[in-house]
């Protein structure tokens, strides 16, 4: 017996250091999210990204272990690497990936990355602690060009819309998928699902000019109601416009707090990085505003480096300033492609030693650093 107390009382002692609290000190039944039929895997995610904010900010990427910069998973599909592991020597604790061309029933998406792959890299990472977000770069259901084919399409999958049928089929392949998700408990693996990005902007045919505001938000309401009605409840709701000039921007498309878990915020430097930087304070002072009358967590749900390979000190002197202090619960960095297109560093490009000194900074958590949040 005064072994099993020694025991215990270390794991007290361990706990007490580390602020670990197991899943049953939780109380679950008093998170409230979107769907009211949530599972407990999608509740203690919620309070994750709740309790990764007091202590820092998430780094995230954008198919981290999918691809990186001259490299493919392909090469050595034995192993998970990613660019940023490679540099900093830690994977990301935020995984993004995008399920454009699911709806199409492709093997594959927009983006080259097999669905098959997807799964898989979801499944391991979350298993390893990470959080999974998914974007959805769907394609016109009207004229069948891509997401930024602006013709005209919200109205015709609304509900007695002349294309409600094949959206309700698209909505059921991605319930499926969705569903397929498992932990290596069997679980279905909870995720952030951040539909209709940038609808504050007219570049894609679900925003801006190109669709009514009140047509936006029902869309956003039929499709959860679509998602749950197929039995789909691991999912937050997560609704990030694009960079905002105001409160007002933010609040145009938004379709409501009983619709949505997470608040965040797309913002790339393409006006130059102090404009960058004053945009990403002013943008998540907002979020933070927002946020703080109902406890949403409020994250910086897309960014990147558009000046491909001209700042060496970009992390540290252009992206943190902007988020330090800020309350986000993570931030997410687009993909990295090809050495003319990528949105983070890998190694050897020319910012590779900053984002080091970035990956330093005490606020700055990765895989390892959040894993054992409320996990």
């Amino acid at each position: 017996m005064k072994y099993i107390v020694k025991i215990v009382l270390l794991f007290a002692i361990f706990c007490s250091a580390t602020s670990c609290r197991t899943r049953s000190e939780i109380d679950l039944e008093k998170i409230e999210l979107a769907d009211d039929n949530a599972t407990d895997q999608a509740k203690l995610l919620y309070h994750r990204l709740q309790e990764i904010a007091k202590k820092g900010i998430a780094f995230g990427h954008q198919d981290a272990t999918a691809y990186g910069v001259n490299w493919e998973h392909a090469d050595d599909p034995a192993n998970l690497r990613s660019d940023i592991k490679d540099v900093a020597g830690k994977f990301p604790a935020v995984h993004g990936f995008d399920i454009g061309h699911i709806e199409l029933g492709n093997a594959a998406n927009l983006d080259t990355v097999s669905f098959a792959l997807m799964k898989d890299h979801m499944q391991k990472m979350y298993n390893r602690g990470a959080i999974i977000t998914i974007s959805w770069h769907m394609n016109n259901p009207v004229s069948n060009g891509g997401s930024w084919d602006t013709t005209k399409a919200v109205p015709a999958i609304l509900k007695g819309g002349a294309e409600r049928e094949k959206y309700e089929l698209w909505i059921q392949g991605l319930s499926e998928f969705l569903n397929s998700l498992k932990d290596k408990k069997g679980n279905i693996t909870p995720i952030v699902f951040r539909p209709f990005h940038e609808m504050n902007g007219s570049w894609f045919w679900w925003g801006g000019e190109n669709v009514s505001t009140e047509n936006y938000k029902q869309l956003w309401r039929e499709t959860k109601e679509l998602l749950e009605r197929n039995n789909v409840h691991s999912l937050l709701y997560a609704y990030s416009p694009n960079t905002l000039r105001d409160e007002q921007d933010f609040d145009t498309f938004y379709p409501g707090d009983d619709y949505v878990d997470i608040l965040g915020v797309d913002i790339y430097n393409h006006s130059g990085n102090e404009a960058f930087t004053r945009s990403v304070k002013e943008n998540l002072q907002i979020l933070q505003k927002k946020a703080a009358i109902n406890g949403k967590p409020y994250a910086l749900t897309e960014s990147g480096n558009n000046n491909f390979g001209e700042d060496e000190h970009w992390w540290t002197q252009t992206l943190y300033p902007g988020i330090k202090d800020s309350g986000i619960s993570w931030v997410l960095l687009w993909r990295n492609d090809r050495p003319s297109h990528y949105f983070s560093t890998y190694k050897g490009e020319i910012s590779e030693e900053d984002f080091k000194e970035f990956a330093t900074l005490e606020e700055m958590l990765f895989l390892d650093e959040v894993k054992e949040i409320a996990n």
